[in-house]
């Protein structure tokens, strides 16, 4: 057996037996993709374990994140320092081998999958990143940005409707530099595919335009390795159909049961008999398979080094180009909680509006932004004005046409933030981002900073009726840990939103209205803390606490208003976000909100779960708690009790007034 099979079977063989050992896990997919991966790995792929995280590495996603044992046999086997005992310790509590590949846990792990159909909609995301940065880097001689991302998908991500609408954008923005291997087994958890599962796949991505490749054995590394070779020529990105065995070599090859289960012990010494496996003790892997992995760790480390002189020549020959390269991949920003011209508004407007305004102003001291609408751009304001337009004949452009495929958009912007150099967001009607949701949950996952833009907020939009009208989305959205939600009172709020953005480890949700706010003197940056005292009463404890979000601040000022005429001191608090406020200091907290006044209204045209914690067993809620209607904006406010007259009704009630 030559080295490079014993390669192949290792993968198999440490990947059986980590889920044996765990009692818990997916064997199948391991053992039937591994010729694949070493293809890749060994042979194709572009990289160095001695430093993951080189700028110009390629990429590589396992879409089928629940074959996570192929990662990390990968990752021991090729040096990313992985050792056998954390294969030992496969889905263990702390251990760095979870069930499902986990970014920023694992070294190696480029994205978190499991939820099929994100993985390869992350890998779009990551080709986008390439070809944008090598458009704007790149000079005759000198490529600097110049490699490939690699994607392995099973059946059921080619069956999750996410998949057809990021392969489908792939295709029309002409991606050549990603490559995705089909593990075409025919087998997913309650048998053959062909239950449920009979589409012509090559033609399909034909039809998106893609390249495909067909590769029916398999099991053959060597015809992966080809086929490979082959993509790297073509102007599409390209589909290998790798037609695999499941579970192959073992007693269970070719059937459901190999899925997600162990295979049993005395299968895997008959599966060790049948790959003509040398070491019967678990876990050992001979001596020649570290030499044979160890020379691509030595090929990729040479590649490095002559990337590092090549751009050292790049820095002699493009000054001012290498320090924006160097700009662009750490990240690095200015105070933006001190850039004036950001909260400079004269007049009230719709947040939707005024958020374009700064995405704008942005601009400046954000020039790596990268985004886009799913087909909404001139609704949500979501252009980038001047900065063109990203497609594959002008991939310079900064401004993404997404297409009508809100789940995929938001996929794809993870996959771009997790490439690096590009601050990625995106932007739809907020009723949509139900559409967006399991994204924005891996967003929170991997304490990734995506900003959505979330436009429509409410009842406000009116007319379209309660298909559009959000209602229990910020309650929803609120629930995910991780994910700031961010629904400003006027414009000045909305530049703090997106100043969060810019500067938090986490993903921000900007819920902008539709309708006209006013502009409130003592907004701004004290946004940043979630909620403030947006205005106070004479009293030092006020009477009642009126809190709100967005544009129902507005009937907390006016009730205020209303209530002082009648001796009673109210204090406005705008509420922007609950997560940033939750992260200030107690003694902040209690500053905005005393313990001792347990008269308290919060008010929200949306469902009320959540504000409850804030207005206690003695407050009340003036909120929706059922779907909006077809009319008007201004009257269904009325019609549902959004007004300063049923706010203050509500805190005469609240005092026993």
């Amino acid at each position: 057996m030559n080295h490079e099979q014993l390669v192949v079977n290792a993968i198999r063989i440490l990947s059986a037996e980590a889920v044996q050992k765990a009692n818990s896990g997916h064997p199948g997919m391991p053992m039937g993709s591994a010729p694949a991966a070493y293809a890749v790995w060994g042979k194709q792929m572009k990289h160095n374990p001695a430093d993951p995280k080189w700028t110009d590495r390629d990429r590589f996603v396992l879409s089928s994140g629940h074959g996570s044992m192929l990662m990390y046999s990968l990752l021991h086997l090729f040096g990313y320092g992985l050792t056998i005992e954390d294969l030992k310790q496969f889905r263990q509590f702390g251990s760095k081998t979870p069930g499902h590949p986990e970014y920023g846990h694992t070294v190696g792990v480029e994205t978190t999958t499991g939820p099929l159909g994100q993985g390869i909609a992350n890998a779009v995301g990551m080709a986008m990143a390439e070809k944008h940065l090598a458009a704007k880097f790149n000079r005759e001689g000198f490529p600097v940005v110049d490699h490939y991302t690699y994607c392995i998908l099973g059946d059921g991500c080619m069956m999750e409707g996410i998949s057809h609408e990021a392969c489908s954008l792939a295709g029309t923005l002409k991606l050549n530099k990603l490559i995705a291997l089909y593990d075409d087994n025919e087998i997913s958890i309650e048998g053959n595919t062909d239950i449920a599962f009979r589409e012509d796949v090559p033609a399909r991505f034909r039809a998106y335009g893609w390249n495909v490749i067909d590769v029916k054995e398999g099991n053959c590394w060597n015809q992966v390795n080809s086929a490979i070779t082959i993509a790297k020529k073509s102007d599409k990105p390209t589909l290998i159909v790798c037609h695999t065995a499941i579970g192959y070599g073992s007693p269970k090859q070719g059937q459901a049961a190999s899925h997600g289960e162990p295979l049993g012990e005395e299968n895997i010494k008959l599966t060790k008999q049948a790959l003509g496996w040398p070491c019967e003790e678990p876990f050992g892997v001979p001596q020649e398979v570290y030499d044979c992995t160890a020379e691509t760790a030595q090929r990729g480390a040479a590649a490095q080094q002559a990337w590092n002189d090549m751009m050292a020549e790049y820095a002699k020959a493009y000054p001012e180009l290498k320090a924006e390269f160097d700009k662009w991949m750490s990240d690095e920003l200015p105070d933006l909680s001190k850039c004036d011209d950001l909260f400079a508004f004269e007049k009230g407007g719709a947040t939707r509006a005024s958020g374009g305004e700064v995405l704008n102003r942005l601009t400046k001291y954000v020039p790596n932004l990268f985004g886009g609408s799913a087909d909404l751009a001139p609704s949500n304001k979501s252009y980038m004005k001047g900065k063109g337009d990203f497609s594959a004949e002008t991939p310079e452009g900064d401004n993404i046409h997404f297409g009508v495929r809100e789940h995929a958009m938001a996929a794809i912007c993870n996959g771009i933030r997790l490439h690096g150099g590009l601050r990625s967001y995106c932007a739809t009607f907020f009723v949509f981002s139900d559409y967006m949701k399991n994204a924005m949950r891996m967003s929170s996952i991997m304490n990734l900073g995506v900003p959505y833009m979330l436009t429509h907020d409410s009842i406000g939009v009116g007319e379209d009726g309660p298909t559009h009208q959000p209602i229990e989305h910020l309650a929803g959205l609120r629930a995910v840990p991780g994910l700031i939600v961010f629904r400003p009172a006027d414009s000045k709020e909305v530049a703090a939103g997106w100043i969060a953005a810019m500067t938090e480890n986490h993903p921000v949700a900007l819920v902008l209205t539709r309708q006209n706010l006013p502009l409130y003197e003592n907004s701004g940056v004290n946004a940043l803390k979630g909620g403030y005292i947006i205005s106070d009463c004479e009293k030092a404890t006020p009477d009642v606490l009126l809190m709100a979000s967005g544009s129902e601040v507005e009937q907390c000022i006016g009730a205020q208003a209303q209530l002082k005429a009648e001796g009673i001191d109210a204090r406005v608090i705008s509420m922007p976000s609950f997560e940033l406020f939750e992260a200030q200091s107690d003694e902040y907290k209690e500053s905005v909100m005393p313990a001792a006044v347990r008269a308290r209204v919060a008010v929200e045209a949306a469902a009320s779960f959540g504000w409850h914690k804030y207005v206690g067993l003695d407050g009340a809620t003036v909120t929706l708690d059922h779907f909006g209607a077809s009319a008007p904006a201004g009257l269904l406010f009325k019609e549902y009790g959004f007004t300063a007259e049923n706010v203050a009704a509500t805190a005469k009630k609240v005092l026993g007034k």
